[in-house]
């Protein structure tokens, strides 16, 4: 390659042209880049953390889940509650063999989670509240369907799923109306 003496630079300093080419081409490029990538828009918003208020509401459903018919409009009552409201909603679903003594074991660990209310709902959720409700009078169960209300447990009896959903909701925003 021919060597060849650049203005500016002192007359010993001689660079290959070639090389003087790429070495602006990259430093330009490098430049645009960085550019490029400060000045990109940014397409959403970080994601933020839902604020939840105190109190939460937990759903005892059978294996079916919260998919099952008789639990699906007391979960969207819950949901639209929460939405409203920031109340915390959960659901679990009794794992095994589904009978009352069966839930009872899992409406007992939702007491220890401190849940504010129990819904319990299909057959053997709601066969385990009256007895799980006797061992812990201090917490509140609302059973969706046929069982013997009592202090702490009340009975919502109905076939509508409109009903039965309006019931949740009412239920879960009236937890934001009780003092602590």
């Amino acid at each position: 390659m021919r060597q060849v003496p650049r203005r500016g630079l002192p007359s010993w300093v001689s660079v290959p042209r070639p090389v003087w080419r790429w070495s602006l081409a990259a430093a330009a490029l490098v430049v645009v880049l960085t550019a490029g990538w400060l000045l990109w828009p940014d397409d959403e918003p970080p994601p933020r953390q839902r604020e939840y208020r105190a109190e939460t509401a937990c759903l005892l459903t059978g294996a079916q889940g919260v998919g099952s018919p008789e639990a699906s409009p007391v979960w969207s009552g819950m949901q639209e509650a929460s939405l409203a409201t920031q109340v915390k909603v959960q659901f679990l679903e009794v794992d095994g063999p589904q009978t009352g003594a069966q839930a009872e074991t899992f409406l007992a660990g939702l007491v220890q989670n401190r849940c504010d209310v129990i819904f319990a709902v299909g057959a053997a959720p709601v066969a385990g509240v009256s007895k799980i409700a006797a061992r812990y009078p201090q917490a509140r169960f609302v059973a969706f369907g046929a069982t013997a209300p009592s202090r702490n447990v009340s009975v919502v009896e109905t076939n509508d799923p409109e009903e039965t959903r309006r019931q949740a909701h009412d239920l879960v925003v009236a937890l934001t109306q009780t003092p602590s």
